[in-house]
């Protein structure tokens, strides 16, 4: 069905290049799973030898280090990444990616020199610390505090759930620079997580799923920041460069569900397949092929639901509420695909060895992050 369906914004480019993300996959990401879900985080070879494929910042321009594709190059590469049913590279990659595209989009030309072509290569991996504590998906309830103390902002505060925090080179800092501005005292500030006396990365965090993500706590204790590292040199912009940038956050979201739904139902009918019960295989009986189907439709229906959300990326149209639609009917569907490959493997889908196992835990946090979807909703509704 679907490996016969030909999107139309995809080319022979994108073809070419899924080949090579796929040549990736399986050289360098599933052989590792294991391993990084022990060490719980992904070697930074790793990361190094994607970027020497140009596999990191598929469409960001040629002059910033980057392909100078468009969001299907982008597509291509989460589609072949997700055949390995592993999230730690890939949702680092994300939010590599998403990171790189605030910077793109919103930083100075000096920031964008001084930090996509090392983000390109797998030498900066990017991180962005938004949520607290306190807040999450409620950004205007941030405390992290940046204070303008002459050439510098210091920082103070503590940000929480915060990806790539082990392997970081650049951190976008979410932060008041005027907490008596509402919304236009946010800012987003630049930071070296290597080099800022005063920051320090916390213990990684025990999550139900995803283990080889390196997902940390962050502290800020007067770190000091050039006033120059404030995206895009003017401060109180933050909260209008991160409603800019958050349809491609959701669209890069709603992509990676959608291909973890695909992988889960051709493991679920290999597996089906193979196991027999009461005289004749799994997938010969009505309920497995009943479900079966009804599985496979809905993963056709996001396929296709992704694809015009790609064009929309690659025409520059995509609106929020959209991305927001994608996102939530993606990660929902993703849940419940999970969930009954989980039953149709028996008993075996409930151990950890078995990829499934493994997905169904990985998969849950889909629907709380990049916006957690009943705010997204909400979102969508003000738009009806």
């Amino acid at each position: 069905m679907l490996e016969h369906y030909q999107p139309a914004w995809m080319s022979a480019e994108h073809t070419l290049l899924g080949d090579s993300a796929r040549r990736f996959t399986a050289e360098h990401i599933a052989p590792n799973d294991e391993r990084w879900r022990q060490q719980h985080r992904v070697d930074l070879e790793t990361w190094k030898t994607a970027g020497a494929l140009g596999l990191l910042l598929a469409d960001v321009p040629e002059a910033y280090g980057g392909m100078g594709g468009d969001f299907g190059h982008e597509a291509v590469i989460y589609r072949e990444l997700t055949r390995a049913a592993e999230f730690g590279f890939t949702g680092g990659r994300a939010v590599h990616a998403i990171v790189a595209h605030y910077i793109l989009h919103c930083g100075t030309e000096e920031q964008k020199h001084s930090w996509l072509p090392r983000m390109a290569v797998g030498e900066a991996i990017g991180a962005i610390a938004m949520t607290e504590p306190g807040a999450g998906s409620d950004l205007k309830g941030v405390r992290t505090r940046a204070e303008r103390r002459g050439d510098k902002y210091v920082i103070n505060g503590a940000k929480t759930y915060i990806s790539n925090a082990l392997n970081m080179g650049v951190l976008i800092v979410v932060a008041k620079t005027d907490p008596h501005a509402g919304s236009k005292g946010m800012s987003l500030i630049l930071m070296d997580p290597r080099d800022t006396p005063g920051f320090s990365v916390g213990r990684v965090l025990d999550k139900v799923g995803m283990p080889s993500q390196d997902t940390c706590e962050l502290f800020f204790d007067n770190c000091e920041v050039p006033i120059e590292n404030v995206l895009g040199g003017v401060e109180g912009q933050g909260m209008y460069q991160l409603m800019g940038q958050l349809p491609y956050e959701r669209a890069v979201l709603g992509l990676i569900a959608s291909g973890y739904s695909e992988r889960a139902l051709a493991l679920t009918v290999d597996y089906t397949k193979d196991r027999s019960a009461f005289g004749k295989p799994l997938f010969e009986q009505q309920n497995s092929r009943f479900k079966l189907a009804d599985i496979a439709t809905t993963v056709a229906v996001g396929r296709v639901f992704n694809d015009f959300i790609i064009g929309q990326c690659i025409a520059g149209t995509l609106d929020s509420a959209t991305a927001s639609m994608n996102k939530v009917w993606s990660s929902e569907a993703l849940g419940d695909v999970v969930d009954q490959c989980v039953q149709l493997f028996g008993g075996a889908g409930y151990m950890n060895e078995y990829p499934i196992a493994r997905m169904y835990a990985d998969a849950r946090v889909m629907r709380i992050f990049g916006g957690a979807n009943e705010v997204l909703r909400e979102l969508i509704a003000r738009d009806l």
